[in-house]
């Protein structure tokens, strides 16, 4: 089987390439270097199954090229940060419903099969039901970055019924783990390391959301694609993420008890009225993982609390 996953040299791409790679796939990395790395794929850059293309998705010179002998499509090239984007909305737009565009222009003149779309939680907005499952509606994203996932969806599902492109689109949590470059837990232990006696934390600290470990969501999109490879499914759409949550007053405290510290200080610094970070804040998220488990056997093997210290612990000691 032949692979493209643009966005291969960012976190969660570059776990996927790995792994296709140990299943003997033929991987073909496309990544502009915005937010992705080299040193992502220092295991197996030199492997004979692997060919990178540094192109920017945004303008592409010859996507056809890349793209005609490919079987799958894993679209996981996009502006990761979802405070930026109500700060800088156009960025988002280039770098996630731009490129998604474009991904699915060649997907449909070179005619591949199947494209994989790692969407994401913020999706759902605020809703009602927690756990929110799939067929929830209605979808009322409140972040610039939410939006554009959800309006990436909708034209992945209509490039399916026009011109027969397989979709499978995966709603992702909070995903963490080695490599991860950005985000709260990022974000506490560059702080604490400038300043070991204070943290300063967005929002009130009662935000409470589900957290997964990298491995566990690897383990998720492969078993999905084989799922809709074997059912023949046109289109289908999965939750990704962990069965529980935890609050960022609680991130904080495993940040300060990993790196072995006292006393810290804690100052909120809440963006609104209710406590959030930043506005387009998501307060509480939790997905309904029920129909993942149910039709392919996919069980999280971490929690929300020890994803997050499974991550803390790689990121002070990247070799343990």
């Amino acid at each position: 089987m032949k692979a493209i996953v643009t966005g291969g040299l960012g976190f969660i791409g570059s776990h996927l390439v790995e792994r296709l790679l140990s299943e003997g796939w033929q991987v073909t990395i496309i990544d502009n270097l915005s937010t992705g790395s080299l040193e992502n794929i220092k295991d197996v850059k030199d492997h004979p199954a692997l060919k990178l293309v540094i192109e920017d998705l945004k303008n592409p010179k010859n996507l056809k090229s890349h793209f005609k002998d490919a079987d799958t499509v894993f679209q996981f090239a996009a502006n990761p940060e979802v405070k930026t984007s109500v700060e800088d909305p156009r960025t988002c737009f280039n770098e996630n419903l731009v490129v998604t565009f474009n991904v699915l222009e060649a997907c449909r003149k070179s005619k591949n099969k199947t494209i994989v779309f790692a969407s994401s939680s913020t999706v759902y907005g605020e809703p009602s039901k927690i756990p929110t499952p799939e067929d929830y509606h209605p979808l009322k994203p409140i972040s610039i970055y939410g939006a554009s996932k959800l309006a990436c969806e909708e034209l992945i599902e209509a490039y399916s019924r026009l011109y027969g492109v397989k979709t499978l689109i995966l709603r992702y949590a909070n995903i963490i783990g080695p490599r991860l470059s950005r985000g709260v837990v990022v974000d506490f232990l560059r702080k604490l390391k400038a300043n070991p006696k204070q943290l300063e934390i967005l929002g009130d600290g009662t935000q409470r959301k589900s957290y997964l470990y990298i491995d566990d969501a690897v383990e998720a999109t492969i078993k999905t694609y084989h799922y809709i490879e074997e059912h023949q499914c046109s289109e289908e759409t999965f939750n990704v993420g962990s069965e529980d949550w935890i609050t960022v007053k609680e991130i904080a405290d495993l940040t300060v008890k990993e790196l072995g510290l006292k006393d810290v200080e804690y100052q909120y610094k809440p963006a609104t009225p209710d406590g959030r970070g930043w506005p387009g804040d998501v307060k509480l998220m939790l997905l309904d993982v029920s129909k993942l488990k149910r039709k392919t056997g996919w069980r999280p093997k971490h929690g929300s609390k020890e994803s997050v210290i499974r991550t803390l612990k790689k990121l002070i000691k990247p070799g343990s």
